[in-house]
């Protein structure tokens, strides 16, 4: 097994993301979703809610896209090619990393594929590789939305890093209570299924790749034909960290859910939708679209 060689020029990322955001901006490339936010303590949590204020940038390009297909018979694929304003590095001999064209988050990062490989598809060597190699110069929090159940809107496969430091993670003071066995843990105040265990920075691909096979066994995942995954789930890494849940469904009462909700951040359109997560509370609401405890 190898992982392909690293093309990233180590201590340059950070730069290049900052540079490239600046003449993304100018250029109009990046359609950044203003949103307003508010923090929302539950459950040992102090969950980091944004309300979009304005939607109509992503939705007028889904209609281009869909538009597109129509025409094409194709599935329009925004990686395929993908545009050169957003172009930030080549990270390996088969990943690039680009900005996510609307984002809600500054210096969202996207690291995809050169290949088309499904979102459906499990993590390799290779993807760890470039997960590691972007995190050693930018401290940040890793996911990946196995599935469109999980939250992914893109079938090419393509991992997500945000600029979020260790402690403004809002899970980050359940995480001190994990309960191992062995290397694998749980989390008490995680009231659904889910396996997370500990990574050490810079540890390697080949490492982090069979930690990533014991967190999916332990909670029933495994590979079916092609590398293709058996259930959907969401993946976070962070230097220190790595968690899978498994997911029952996309959405509760039309609020989607994707990695980052387990992470503690949330996404919603109105003041409506930010008023139901207080009513039920948001950690039901996340018990609602994953697996229960077994």
């Amino acid at each position: 097994m190898t992982q392909g060689k690293i093309l990233l020029n180590p201590g340059t990322l950070w730069a290049k993301v900052k540079q490239t955001t600046a003449q993304a901006l100018q250029c109009g490339a990046l359609k950044s979703i203003p949103t307003e936010f508010e923090f929302i303590e539950q459950d040992g949590v102090k969950f980091l809610v944004r309300i979009l204020s304005n939607l109509n940038r992503k939705q007028a390009a889904k209609k281009k896209q869909d538009q597109q297909t129509a025409n094409t018979g194709k599935e329009f694929n925004p990686f395929l090619p993908y545009e050169e304003d957003l172009f930030v590095a080549d990270i390996s001999d088969t990943h690039v990393c680009i900005l996510n064209k609307f984002n809600v988050v500054d210096y969202h990062l996207l690291i995809i594929t050169r290949a088309f490989e499904e979102q459906e598809s499990l993590l390799t060597l290779e993807d760890f590789a470039a997960m590691w190699a972007c995190l050693a110069d930018f401290d940040g929090l890793v996911f990946y939305n196995g599935g469109k159940i999980a939250g992914a809107s893109q079938r090419h496969k393509h991992l997500q890093i945000l600029p979020f430091s260790q402690p403004e993670i809002p899970i980050t003071p359940l995480l001190t209570a994990a309960k191992f066995q062995d290397s694998i843990a749980t989390i008490p105040g995680l009231p659904f299924l889910h396996a997370f265990t500990t990574l050490d920075f810079g540890e390697g691909a080949e490492v982090t790749l069979l930690k990533y096979q014991t967190l999916l066994a332990a909670v029933g995942i495994e590979a079916v034909g092609n590398n293709r995954q058996s259930g959907a789930y969401n993946f976070l890494a962070t230097r220190e960290w790595m968690l899978i849940v498994p997911r029952f469904q996309e959405e509760f009462e039309s609020i989607s859910v994707n990695s980052l909700g387990f992470a503690g951040a949330l996404l919603v359109r109105n003041a409506e939708q930010i008023q139901l997560l207080k009513d039920i509370g948001i950690m039901n609401v996340l018990k609602k679209v994953a697996w229960p405890m077994k």
